[in-house]
């Protein structure tokens, strides 16, 4: 575990971030860093009405994400694994998503200035999956401010979290279909991802579960 102290899991609403994250957390005993998404004032009305609630959702995403990253260079931490359900980054996929030229204009003035700051990942895991599987698993999951989520909006993110992932070559990155992957029921192929991230290293690598190979 030497080389990956700081893993962070990406993918669209619905994919099984947070799930995986708790089991990863367990395996290298590490310290979990949650996003605070429910604490969001302005998300149910997001969902409701995306261009009026827009600005105010993402400043306070991006405000609260900052804040969190902070806490991960801490020097008293550094020597233990940390496990994190987002990257800092991948903020701008919903803003270029949501927001109007000059709403984006003043988005990217403020995140210029925090994000010389924040902390790189040593890998992260992009966890993929179909539009019909991502509205399915946020439908079973019951949350209240989902449940004004359409199929266009997911379809859009899950098409804007592919094409930043295409392009994205600042660390490494472990790509993984989930649509027919359930780590927390195939402790088998929860084992051999594990050694599958103890042995990355540099570039772009996609994970074939045990049973595929």
């Amino acid at each position: 575990m030497a080389e990956h102290r700081y893993i962070v899991l990406e993918g669209p609403i619905g994919v099984g971030k947070t799930s995986l994250c708790h089991l990863l957390e367990k395996e290298f005993s590490g310290r979990l860093i949650l996003e605070e998404v429910e604490e969001n004032p302005f998300l149910t009305e997001f969902y409701r009405d995306r261009q009026r609630m827009a600005l105010q959702t993402q400043l306070f995403f991006l405000l609260a994400r900052y804040r969190q990253q902070q806490e991960i260079i801490q020097p008293s931490l550094f020597g233990q694994a940390t496990i994190s359900d987002y990257l800092f980054a991948k903020d701008r996929i919903f803003a270029y998503l949501n927001l109007d030229d000059n709403e984006l204009a003043l988005y990217n003035q403020i995140y210029e200035l925090l994000e010389p700051t924040v902390p790189k990942p040593d890998l992260v895991i992009y966890l993929q999956a179909s539009t019909d599987v991502l509205m399915q698993r946020i439908h079973m999951r019951g949350k209240e401010y989902e449940k004004e989520i359409s199929r266009d909006y997911i379809n859009d993110l899950n098409e804007a979290y592919n094409h930043f992932f295409f392009n994205y070559t600042e660390t490494p990155l472990l790509v993984i279909n989930t649509t027919e992957i359930d780590f927390v029921s195939s402790r088998k192929d929860l084992i051999d991802l594990v050694q599958r991230i103890r042995e990355m290293k540099k570039g772009t690598h996609y994970y074939i579960p045990m049973a595929s190979r």
